[in-house]
């Protein structure tokens, strides 16, 4: 599903934020990416989505190399990712309901089949009835689940999360993993990011750490699935 071959990404002036990275995640699977802050967990995520690309080494998803793509070939690979990225960018001048749309606007889909879509993503996350709100009247809390809406609304087949529980309390954190967990649950490919350690707890599932852009052995979260 997710295939990293010795990947190397280097910025404009030198920074290197990856070095040699490789790894497979297989369809279906839940994995976290760990590591300090500027490890490269996000440019890993960026990677996949193709909104960064490698210097070395090959990014494949389903088997096809992302980071050679062609501009006009990204929208289609990005209909089969959810991507909830770690600074929200929700459109605080649109509701609730329009926020989740706007992915299935991008992308043609019919107009009555959206509003299905949408309400069902909204329920999921328990928001329905916030869908006419601002997105600036939620909670933290709620706004982490208006992104997940956003991000499963056109039903990818991968979902990647950046910091998804990094500025919550205790109690949300564990409302967003429980998400997170019922969509693997469904068989949707997760990857998710954090530098929080306590999610990891009693999760059973493989961990990535990153250190200064390098791969470290992989674990597994304490205690069972």
């Amino acid at each position: 599903m997710i295939k990293f071959n010795q990947v190397h990404k280097r910025y404009p002036g030198g920074y290197q934020a990856l070095k040699d990275v490789s790894f497979n995640i297989a369809e279906g699977e839940m994995v976290f990416l760990t590591g300090h802050s500027g490890a490269g967990k996000s440019t890993l995520l960026k990677l996949i989505a193709a909104i960064e690309r490698p210097n070395l080494g090959s990014v494949l998803v389903n088997n096809q190399n992302v980071g050679v793509l062609k501009e006009r070939a990204l929208p289609y690979l990005r209909r089969n990712l959810g991507i909830i990225f770690q600074d929200h960018k929700l459109l605080f001048d649109r509701s609730v309901f329009d926020n989740v749309m706007l992915p299935l606007q991008i992308c043609g889909f019919d107009y009555r089949e959206s509003h299905k879509r949408v309400r069902a993503a909204l329920d999921k996350v328990g928001l329905l009835k916030r869908e006419k709100s601002s997105p600036i009247a939620l909670s933290g809390g709620e706004q982490q689940r208006l992104c997940i809406a956003r991000a499963i609304v056109n039903r990818p087949a991968i979902l990647l999360a950046d910091e998804p529980t990094g500025n919550l309390d205790a109690e949300y954190a564990h409302e967003i993993m429980a998400i997170f967990k019922s969509f693997h649950q469904v068989g949707v490919t997760l990857l998710i990011s954090t530098h929080d350690e306590s999610v990891l707890q009693d999760t059973g599932v493989r961990v990535l750490n990153l250190r200064q852009g390098e791969l470290q052995a992989a674990s597994t979260g304490s205690g069972q699935a």
